[in-house]
């Protein structure tokens, strides 16, 4: 069994700054790639940042510049610098990981229980 757990959610002012971090654990062969995404009230779940390794990264058009996504793959961890916060990013985090289970055809995806956090005045 695979598990994510997300840390590092809460509630933060417009301008603020605040880091989210991700730890996979369990029995696994390896993770290709560990992306966060976000679902805001009311909303689709959408991609935020991904990564594969520990270099091949992708931020969503609408928070680059703004967010940073950094971590390895291959040590399970994933963390995602967010500064200059909007409301518009209140929202549940998720972090994702694609995960080989006992090889490459065995590939499962996993998510994690989501932490929120709040960007208000």
């Amino acid at each position: 069994q695979v598990q994510l757990v997300e840390t590092g959610g809460g509630s933060v002012q417009p301008g603020g700054y605040l880091r989210l971090s991700c730890a996979a654990s369990g029995t696994f062969r390896k993770i290709t790639t560990m992306a966060w995404y976000r679902q805001a009230s009311g909303k689709q779940r959408e991609m935020v940042a991904t990564i594969s390794g520990r270099t091949s990264t992708a931020i969503a058009p609408s928070v680059q510049g703004r967010f940073t996504v950094s971590g390895d793959t291959s040590e399970n961890s994933l963390s995602l610098q967010m500064n200059s916060l909007k409301p518009d990013d209140t929202a549940v985090y998720y972090c994702n990981a694609w995960v080989q289970i006992t090889s490459e055809y065995n590939l499962r995806e996993v998510w994690g229980q989501g932490t929120l956090f709040t960007v208000t005045s």
